[in-house]
């Protein structure tokens, strides 16, 4: 600004040498007079023109308000909306001044009308101010009448006029005029007395709201009734006679009744209004993708619920629904309000990290898919495993021995879920969640270690709820033929109306097969059992979804996704407290279908059918089918070619009653029969059995027959290489002791225990024994009546606690 006025002052001096003015010549001083006044006429009106803290609005996608936090300065007091509302033009119009389009920003016509007024009753009865001057006053914080102040504003009226335009200057005021009380803008005002937008009030309302500024502290609505009656029906009056109204339309504008008190702006998405601010939006008009009708709804089921969930003290809830396609959030619910209720409310449950339960289990599932490790149906080890000093549990305490890749997903079973990580790599995992959204998974591998499929790391709602719509926006973009890198994006939007084109990356993290397979094993999850209905609104909708909860029940998680919506939703206590039996299962998932209930889903995914191949997979096992399975053809992941063949079914020489094995040793070989046999693990086999009754274990061998050495029997407790932790005895004579069990295929043999070669005892099924060895590398060896052994080698830690 300095640059220009010194360069027009310089303009100015060459003026003056041309014309030849001197400094004692007159006009000179004249002429340095007027550029002066010039100069100050030019940069009179600051920028902005109004310095003044504003409300920080939240609107949804089409523009219907949200929420909204009042201004520093305790005022409601809205941001410049886009345009004015023309029955408020109009009104304001006739009733302030009526020649605004005509005048340049002071009315001459108006000045006189107001002296003679004034100068007649010897007091102020009109002051003839046009709206620029007003806007002008308003700016100013209304300073004390003068004379020499309404020809400052007369000054910078005229300025106004040349900076902006009419609509510009009458949106000035609709925003800043005052309403009453702590009331400021047209936005605020139809909010706050009429609870709904300008756009949306009858003449008669608008008409009692241009006429309010005038003398907002006297007609203030709820005080001096019949005072502000008269104003706006003189109003109203004056829009007939113009003929902007018929007589219709003004004798109804005048049976309107006139506002009370202020009401309570709406507070739909609070939380998200809070976060925004904190993100740079304060004081701002947040135009964000939320829908208004979904919000609503779904923040009254939050409520239902959370008021149900809280006779059992479980106290806050969160919801978030994203679209799929586009990764705009719809919803946003960070918390519920109970009445008469200290429960965190104020605390946004979207955002903040909690305990990820099982809710990371299908990435895993689905990279293990992409890398061939696995087919969909893969059995994979679920018996009783403990790594290094982990032991993980299943949730309902018990072991299937082997079970299908795709149930023990749907089962959320967390033995197969931490060999799985084993075998995959903790680091590795850690990698493709970070690629996936998660940010918050910060900290080296070795601080989550195994426990990380199971809760050892904290997310958020905002973050999970973001992966899965990705996977399933990867899916969908891949079936219509559109598929990118970026379509992976783990970066969902809330602000603004359009898409963002993400980071691209250098390819998705999964596969759009393992994705699908994935997807399909989450469709066999079981439903919550206390949810009535929702058989039938699973046969309409088709929905991937997966629970989870934290240990020590204090978080409980339901995710579900479709190729349309991703809806999010979390239970249990803001300030980490746990409750019995606070599920996903049982608690999240009810609130998570009960918003499904109210989106049209749509159809299915298509099955990727450029990113899978067909194989001959073995029926019984799930694996790549070796020349001893019943092979069938299944559609697998592209990559399941890679995928090993059956380790279960073997070659076994039977008699000819196929009731005996035998060997070439005490049996013709010309009467063999050679039979495929599908085999587990002793271990595996003695869980398995318990839940399927018609598995067939190996046949015994023909009596006379020497059975060769294979693997008969298995120790169950203690893992090899485990680490024991031994528990001090409460009493100083007692001694606390673990125990040890083995399980054998010959359900009447007899087993020998030894530690450290030092014979300690025999069992009987079933085989378990307890022992108390001292602290120190110790090996553990079992043996059978037929010289079958095994041993583990173990740890024993020192227990110094007093």
């Amino acid at each position: 600004m300095k640059k220009k006025i010194v360069q027009y002052f310089n303009r100015f001096l060459v003026w003056c040498k041309t014309h030849k003015f001197t400094y004692r010549h007159p006009r000179f001083w004249i002429s340095c007079v007027a550029f002066a006044f010039l100069v100050w006429f030019y940069f009179c009106l600051p920028k902005p023109l109004f310095s003044v803290p504003y409300s920080t609005v939240l609107q949804d996608r089409n523009g219907v308000l949200l929420s909204a936090r009042i201004a520093a300065d305790n005022q409601w007091r809205f941001p410049l909306n886009d345009s004015v509302p023309h029955k408020f033009k109009v009104a304001l119009r006739y009733f302030e001044d009526e020649y605004f389009y005509r005048h340049p920003g002071i009315n001459p016509v108006s000045m006189a009308r107001a002296l003679r007024q004034n100068v007649k009753h010897k007091r102020t009865i009109s002051g003839g101010s046009t709206l620029s001057m007003q806007v002008i006053r308003l700016s100013r914080y209304n300073p004390s009448r003068s004379m020499l102040s309404k020809f400052y504003e007369m000054l910078l009226a005229l300025r106004l006029e040349l900076r902006y335009s009419k609509d510009e200057i009458m949106n000035l005021y609709a925003a800043h005029a005052p309403f009453g009380g702590n009331v400021v803008g047209l936005d605020a005002a139809s909010w706050r007395y009429y609870n709904r937008p300008p756009n949306m009030l009858s003449w008669g309302e608008m008409a009692t709201l241009a006429v309010l500024p005038n003398a907002p502290a006297l007609v203030f609505p709820g005080k001096n009734h019949e005072l502000l009656l008269k104003k706006r029906n003189r109003l109203i009056d004056k829009l007939q006679v113009k003929g902007v109204i018929d007589h219709a339309t003004a004798e109804l504008a005048k049976m309107e009744d006139l506002p009370g008190k202020p009401q309570e702006l709406p507070q739909f998405a609070h939380h998200l209004l809070v976060k925004a601010q904190k993100e740079g939006f304060d004081g701002q008009r947040i135009h964000s993708t939320l829908d208004y009708t979904l919000q609503k709804s779904v923040q009254a089921i939050a409520q239902k619920y959370g008021s149900y969930y809280a006779e059992n003290l479980i106290q806050n809830c969160a919801v978030l629904v994203l679209d799929t396609q586009t990764g705009a959030v719809l919803v946003y619910v960070g918390n519920i309000t109970l009445r008469n209720k200290q429960s965190n409310q104020f605390v946004d449950n979207v955002v903040s990290l909690r305990s990820s339960g099982s809710i990371l289990k299908p990435f895993l599932h689905a990279a293990m898919l992409s890398e061939g490790a696995i087919l969909p149906h893969s059995l994979l080890s679920d018996i009783p495993t403990r790594i290094g000093g982990y032991a993980p549990k299943n949730f309902e305490k018990n072991f299937l021995g082997v079970v299908p890749a795709n149930q023990a997903l749907a089962l959320s079973l967390n033995i197969p879920a931490v060999r799985l990580l084993q075998e995959y790599g903790v680091d590795k995992f850690q990698q493709l969640l970070k690629k996936t959204g998660f940010s918050s998974i910060t900290k080296p591998a070795d601080h989550y270690g195994l426990s990380l499929i199971l809760g050892g790391a904290e997310v958020s709602l905002w973050e999970t709820t973001s992966a899965y719509a990705s996977m399933a926006r990867s899916l969908a973009s891949f079936n219509n033929g559109s598929y990118q890198s970026s379509d992976y994006r783990p970066a969902h939007y809330i602000y603004g109306t359009k898409i963002p084109s993400g980071e691209k990356t250098e390819s998705a993290p999964l596969d759009a097969g393992a994705l699908y397979s994935t997807f399909s094993a989450m469709l066999e999850l079981k439903r919550p059992w206390g949810e009535l209905g929702w058989e039938h609104f699973s046969s309409r909708y088709k929905i991937a979804w997966k629970t989870g909860t934290s240990f020590g029940f204090r978080d409980a998680w339901a995710v579900g996704t479709t190729p349309r919506y991703t809806v999010g939703v979390w239970v249990g206590n803001s300030t980490g407290e746990g409750r019995p039996a606070l599920t996903g299962i049982s608690y999240a998932a009810p609130v998570m279908f009960e918003v499904f209930k109210q989106l049209q889903s749509g159809a299915w995914f298509e099955p990727p059918q450029n990113d899978m191949t067909t194989i001959a997979v073995c029926s019984e096992s799930g694996f790549r089918a070796g020349k001893y399975c019943t092979a069938v053809q299944q559609q697998v992941p592209k990559m399941g070619v890679r995928a090993k063949e059956c380790p279960f079914h073997r070659a076994v020489f039977l008699d000819s009653t196929r009731q005996y094995r035998v060997t070439g040793a005490c049996y013709a070989p010309a009467n063999m029969v050679i039979a495929p046999w599908f085999v587990l693990s002793p271990t595996q086999e003695f869980f398995y059995k318990q839940h399927n009754p018609n598995y067939k274990p190996l046949p015994p061998y023909m009596e006379g027959c020497q059975a060769p050495k294979e693997q008969v029997l298995d120790i169950i407790d203690p893992d090899n290489n485990t680490a024991i932790f031994i528990p001090r005895s409460e009493k100083e004579d007692e001694e606390n002791k673990i125990i040890f069990s083995a399980v054998h295929r010959n359900p009447k043999a007899m087993l020998f225990w030894h530690i450290d070669n030092e014979f300690i005892g025999s069992t009987q099924s079933p085989h378990t024994i307890e022992v108390a060895p001292p602290p120190g590398k110790h090996t553990v060896i079992v043996m059978d009546e037929n010289g079958n052994s095994v041993q583990r080698w173990f740890r024993i830690l020192e227990n110094k606690g007093k």
